[in-house]
């Protein structure tokens, strides 16, 4: 059974085989990055079949700022020019994946549509999934066919701190980090306090998908999100770490149908206001 709004967003390797194989005008972008436990490449040397090779910590972010966070917004004529030099064009459906959950994936997304790209999906289940489907791969770099596009910033919903208390008393507002970050506790020497926004509702990004790395079903989306607030009748927004697991989760809800803006800085922004609130422990409050 297809799944109409899911699809917009989110897409089975079947899918996006079946639409390459149909003519479809499509751009496939790999995401490549490294774990940031072992610091080993996740890019092993292949990607699909024509994608076009992409960097997660160099061309979907700025450098991190002291006064804006760890992982701040590009610039867009930083996007622009990558978005020329990799041939993208509105008229075409730009595919994203990367081997990691989507986790990256989903980051390149919402800095595309936030550039003004209107049809960016992510490959559901990334590299992994594409390889147990048995579907094509290669191992020569793709040249892409520069274009002339032209972006402008500001076509995704986003907010900043003055929002998030708003949003956490008025709204709903998740923060989409790991439980135990949520929660907080003694931070290390050097590093920045740890705890949540007062008023976030702890939704961990990595429960968005199975075990297998793929989105979990629209209907146990709907469910989680729900008990948490998140079903259409309240404002959402959405924060994490430095803005690449709230930028699942806004992918996440989006794949449901649900609105969800992001706090690009999130808590690494957050921080760099000691007059700034914070609570630790498991509530919201």
């Amino acid at each position: 059974m297809t799944d109409p709004i899911r699809e917009r967003v989110l897409l089975t390797p079947q899918q996006l085989q079946a639409m390459r194989l149909a003519g479809r005008d499509i751009t496939i972008l790999a995401v490549h990055s490294v774990n940031p436990y072992t610091g080993q490449d996740y890019f092993t040397g292949k990607r699909i079949e024509g994608a076009i090779d992409t960097q997660a910590y160099r061309d979907f972010q700025s450098p991190a700022s002291p006064t804006e966070g760890q992982r701040p917004l590009p610039r867009i004529e930083d996007v622009e020019a990558k978005a020329r030099a990799w041939g993208l064009r509105h008229d075409s459906t730009i595919v994203v994946y990367d081997a990691d959950r989507s986790m990256t994936a989903a980051r390149a997304w919402w800095v595309l549509r936030w550039a003004g790209l209107a049809d960016v999906r992510v490959l559901d289940g990334g590299f992994p999934a594409w390889l147990a489907a048995g579907l094509p791969v290669s191992d020569a770099a793709t040249q892409p066919t520069p274009s002339t596009i032209t972006l402008k910033g500001g076509h995704m919903p986003q907010f900043g701190p003055d929002e998030a208390l708003e949003l956490a008393r008025h709204g709903v507002l998740l923060d989409a980090r790991i439980r135990p970050n949520y929660i907080g506790g003694l931070a290390a020497p050097g590093q920045p306090p740890r705890g949540h926004i007062p008023g976030a509702r702890s939704a961990p990004a990595p429960d968005n998908v199975t075990d297998y790395g793929n989105f979990t079903e629209s209907d146990t989306l709907r469910a989680m999100y729900g008990v948490l607030g998140a079903d259409g009748t309240k404002p959402v927004g959405v924060y994490c770490g430095a803005g690449m697991s709230a930028a699942h989760s806004v992918l996440a809800l989006a794949a449901i149908g649900i609105e969800a803006a992001m706090y690009p800085g999130s808590w690494s922004h957050w921080v760099t206001d000691p007059k700034r609130p914070f609570v630790t422990g498991a509530m919201p409050e």
